[in-house]
């Protein structure tokens, strides 16, 4: 894994900095020479685009030494031509999982490169918390969090209907505002349920709340072995908060809540609401939880109801 990150730091680095600064290839190649693992530089015959890869037989201080030099390569070409640059880590919390003294030897390259901007963006919560926020991790304290809110629901309701609109399709009124209630205005729960709207309007058609429907139910069955598996890894007693919440979002420590839902003792709903906010599972705010996995709720209802076979 570590290679593999090291090949795609090295074409990035080359495609946005390298080559943007030097015109000439050699010139915007010639940094790569100097890494302690000589990549396999190779070339699209059809674009003429090159590809960066390792060897996979290397030693461990190696590859780290190269992945320091690589890190460091950003400042250096930038400040070779007085250029400030930014360097943007998506699913930064994947470090952890590839290595776990991964972020010792980022930090550690990073620390000086003033000219250097790093944004990390992350989509498991606790992970990137604990990256920044404990202060026995390397990055404590090193950056800014901001945590992104949910696309407001007008525009978003508006860039849907366009995007309907420049495909020759369009939403029927109250229809986006629907889809956008049911996921919450989640980016990626939206962009999966219009994928299966726009598939399910004919062309030239109008969206309706029928196809709507349908379009739901392709995402439960296109869902279906992601939850099965979530559902089988559950324990009992975080089955029995999850189907709960599936059926009402609410408070599961009140007495009242837990006898609706024939719930165990609040010390047993405490320990499954800590292992499934844990895995991004539910979401809390002032003791009020929710089915925060997007279409999960909806998929546990169908399961419930008997939409599909199988027994929960």
């Amino acid at each position: 894994m570590n290679l593999c990150l090291a090949a795609a730091l090295a074409k990035a680095i080359y495609e946005q900095i390298a080559s943007p600064l030097e015109r000439v290839r050699e010139k915007a190649l010639a940094p790569f020479r100097s890494l302690q693992l000589q990549p396999t530089i190779g070339v699209n015959p059809n674009d003429g685009s090159f590809s960066f890869s390792f060897g996979v037989a290397q030693r461990q201080a190696d590859i780290d030494a190269t992945l320091k030099r690589l890190f460091e390569l950003p400042a250096e070409l930038g400040g070779a031509r007085s250029r400030r640059t930014a360097l943007v880590m998506d699913e930064f919390q994947e470090i952890v999982e590839i290595d776990p003294s991964m972020p010792k030897l980022l930090r550690s390259a990073f620390q000086t490169q003033t000219e250097v901007s790093h944004v990390y963006l992350g989509s498991k919560q606790h992970i990137m918390k604990r990256i920044f926020n404990d202060a026995n991790e390397p990055f404590w304290r090193s950056a800014k969090s901001v945590e992104l809110g949910m696309i407001p629901a007008a525009p978003f309701a508006d860039f849907i209907r366009e995007r309907f609109r420049v495909t020759s399709k369009s939403v029927e009124s109250g229809v986006a505002d629907e889809l956008l209630e049911l996921t919450g205005g989640h980016p990626y729960a939206t962009q999966e349920l219009c994928y299966f709207l726009w598939e399910q309007t004919p062309e030239g058609e109008v969206a309706t709340r029928v196809h709507l429907e349908e379009a739901i139910a392709a995402v439960l069955r296109s869902e279906h072995a992601h939850f099965s598996l979530l559902w089988e890894s559950a324990s009992a007693a975080q089955k029995q908060v999850l189907r709960a919440l599936a059926r009402e979002s609410g408070h599961p420590f009140s007495g009242a809540y837990r006898d609706r839902h024939d719930l165990p003792a609040a010390t047993n709903v405490q320990k499954a609401l800590r292992a499934l906010v844990q895995r991004e599972v539910v979401a809390g705010d002032g003791g009020a939880y929710r089915v925060a996995e997007p279409f999960l709720a909806e998929w546990l209802r169908a399961n419930i109801d008997g939409v599909y076979p199988g027994s929960l």
